[in-house]
């Protein structure tokens, strides 16, 4: 079999595409051998002879149908995690989720007359404060601090 490969990179350059992405018919080996300048190349590529494969790219299909999953709630298991679970969450979406709860339920203390007006505003400068941890972490500190009697169901 002839060498090619002088045939092959001059096609590279008139298809403007690697020399990987050439293709020479098989059938046509002996033609080609005789085809050494640019202008010979260049008539084996209207002869259909030499052509320039299409371009080969990464499928996204095996990506989305595992994204999909993910959607799911599947790959999240112990053994699928890198980082800690507060590496996971930001330090900002805990603080809101924490302080929405918190002022939720001072709100509803206060519209439920069961905290007067004065005591809401205490603990909730001290909720912004970061001062409590959790609901029951102000639940305790309002009966602990005697603003609340009973606990609310």
């Amino acid at each position: 079999m002839p060498d090619l490969s002088n045939q092959r990179r001059l096609a590279a350059a008139l298809l403007k595409c690697g020399e990987g992405r050439v293709w020479l018919d098989p059938s046509r080996t002996e033609d080609l051998a005789d085809a050494v300048t640019r202008q010979d190349v260049r008539a084996a590529i209207k002869a259909r002879v030499i052509r320039a494969l299409p371009v080969v790219g990464t499928s996204r299909v095996r990506a989305r149908v595992h994204q999909a999953e993910l959607d799911k709630g599947r790959h999240r298991g112990d053994g699928s995690r890198k980082g800690s679970p507060y590496a996971r969450v930001p330090k900002k979406s805990r603080w809101m989720l924490r302080i929405r709860a918190q002022r939720e339920l001072l709100a509803e203390l206060r519209d439920t007359k069961k905290i007067p007006a004065s005591e809401y505003r205490r603990f909730y400068r001290r909720a912004k404060g970061g001062m409590f941890r959790s609901r029951s972490h102000l639940m305790l500190n309002l009966k602990l601090a005697g603003a609340i009697k009973e606990l609310p169901i």
